[in-house]
């Protein structure tokens, strides 16, 4: 705009030159006048000659005449044409004018006042060189803080509506708390709002009895610091805190022999039983966008993939984990312990590391000591979960399987509730079972096991079509008995009973009808149908 402007104004002197040149600088009249003549010198002898001699000049104005008016025709529109284009330059410098104030204005708006007193020699130059002045000169830490600040503050009203929405909506809002980072941070924001002294959200937590020591140390630390108590929920039928009967149910090593089967049992049993106990209807959780691909889409409400699809509340879905630090370094809230270990993220003790693993990077103090980019880059606050583990497929585990579809699945009912297959409730009635002298099938189970689910309708299918008895004992509760017992090292084990009392395994992994019966057809005898 600035130049179009002045090229109007170029426009306006060359008019003016124009103008000044072809029309103001010369006379409108011709110089030539027409000789002035006494009537009292002409005489009879020359009136003719003096005729002839008018008519001559009178010939000559007419073609003076014409030139006149030819050139006053030319001039005219010389004339025109100046001051046109004098017009269109008066109207660029006032277009001029008016943006250069305009854009002044706007840059004085922005930019910091200056203290003319301080500007050296060389900044005070004349002002048709001001653009080396530094109009933009400011603090640039001061404007980024300034900009994290506003950050933050936008984030913790979006999470304290969303909270609201959550704990004022719905009757039984509950938190599971994992006590990471930014679980810590969503129980300051619920003690903020004071839902945790109201009773409007309760706070759930799972025990793996894999969990590091200082877990559930912190958790009683938290709970005395905001005053609430925790609703604590572990593996079925394990007094919580119990390790060595968790053991003595299910195995130390279960999550060696079969990681999916211990995160049912140590996490999504407990988890659902968890929600179903406390009668959620909403479920607040800490989830984020930055946490990883599989959460990259995650919005502040949707419904979960558990519990029959119960409402789910994300409040710090758009958080990073840096805007989670933040937060706790803004208003010194507790949080875990081993972040001062280097651990970004802590899960199991078990398969748990830090990140680096020398430990280099730490949160202490609310501050950073090392990289902190380590832990805060992209996908990077978990990848110290999980180490080690894989899925059955073969990828790589990267959920503990609360969160995932099918998780609704609950373990409330027990299998195989169909009389046609036996149920045996203590060791003496196995014992009893094994020793009538008839052949037999005998299956261990645990209720939670997915691959006894999945052979549920195959195994109730050979107890209709065979006339032997085919019973069922439900080994997770009683592991030292199965295993020295009835063969079993994990669940199902299927064992065919012989005559003379001898127990022999079924090895194989194709739990169908047919494979069933050509099994026991080969160990127990023949298997009348």
């Amino acid at each position: 705009m600035r130049s179009v402007a002045l090229v109007l104004v170029s426009l306006a002197c060359a008019g003016l030159a124009a103008a000044d040149s072809n029309v103001l600088g010369k006379a409108f009249l011709p110089s030539r006048t027409v000789p002035s003549h006494s009537v009292n010198t002409f005489t009879a002898d020359s009136t003719a000659v003096r005729i002839a001699s008018l008519e001559k000049q009178n010939d000559a104005m007419k073609v003076e005449l014409e030139r006149f008016r030819s050139r006053f025709g030319e001039e005219q529109s010389n004339l025109k044409l100046g001051f046109g284009v004098f017009g269109m330059g008066v109207c660029g410098f006032l277009m001029y004018s008016i943006i250069n104030a305009i854009v002044d204005r706007r840059r004085s708006s922005r930019a910091p006042a200056m203290n003319m007193d301080n500007l050296n020699g060389a900044e005070l130059q004349s002002k048709h060189t001001r653009s080396r002045i530094p109009m933009m000169a400011f603090d640039m830490e001061k404007y980024i803080g300034e900009s994290e600040d506003m950050r933050i503050k936008h984030l913790e009203e979006q999470a304290m509506y969303a909270l609201k929405i959550a704990c004022e909506n719905f009757d039984h809002a509950v938190f599971p708390n994992a006590m990471i980072a930014g679980d810590v941070v969503i129980t300051h924001l619920l003690h903020r709002l004071g839902y945790l002294k109201n009773g409007k959200c309760k706070v759930m937590v799972v025990d793996t009895f894999h969990l590091f020591p200082e877990t559930m140390t912190f958790l009683k630390e938290m709970e005395d610091f905001y005053g609430f108590k925790s609703e604590v929920f572990c593996a079925e039928g394990v007094p919580v805190e119990d390790k060595a009967a968790y053991d003595a149910k299910y195995g130390a090593d279960l999550w060696k022999e079969d990681i999916e089967q211990y995160d049912k049992v140590c996490k999504v049993e407990p988890f659902q039983r968890g929600l179903k106990t406390l009668e959620t209807d909403c479920m607040i959780n800490g989830r984020t966008r930055w946490q990883g691909f599989e959460r990259a889409w995650i919005d502040l409400f949707e419904n979960a993939p558990i519990g029959g699809g119960l409402a789910k509340c994300n409040p710090i879905a758009y958080w990073t984990l840096e805007d989670t630090f933040k937060y706790i370094a803004k208003y010194k809230i507790p949080h875990h312990p081993l972040h001062a270990s280097g651990y970004p993220s802590i899960g199991d003790a078990k398969d748990t590391i830090p990140i680096p693993e020398d430990g280099s990077v730490t949160f202490k103090d609310f501050e950073f000591q090392g990289d902190k980019v380590a832990w805060l880059d992209y996908a990077s606050e978990r990848k110290g979960r999980f180490v080690g583990l894989a899925n059955k497929d073969g990828s790589t585990k990267t959920e503990c399987g609360i969160h995932v579809a099918g998780a609704e699945k609950t373990f409330d009912r027990d299998l195989w509730e169909d009389p046609v297959v036996k149920p045996l409730s203590t060791t003496e009635e196995v014992d009893a079972f094994i020793s009538e002298g008839k052949p037999a099938i005998l299956a261990v189970y645990a209720p939670w096991c997915q691959y006894c689910q999945a052979m549920e309708e195959e195994y109730e299918k050979l107890a209709k079509e065979l006339e032997i008895p085919v019973a069922k004992f439900r080994g997770d509760e009683q592991r030292e008995y199965v295993e020295a017992k009835l063969n079993t090292k994990s669940f199902p084990t299927v064992n065919a009973v012989t005559a003379d009392g001898k127990v022999i395994k079924y090895e194989s992994e194709d739990r169908t009808v047919a494979a069933f019966k050509e099994f026991f057809d080969k160990t127990a005898g023949a298997v009348p149908a």
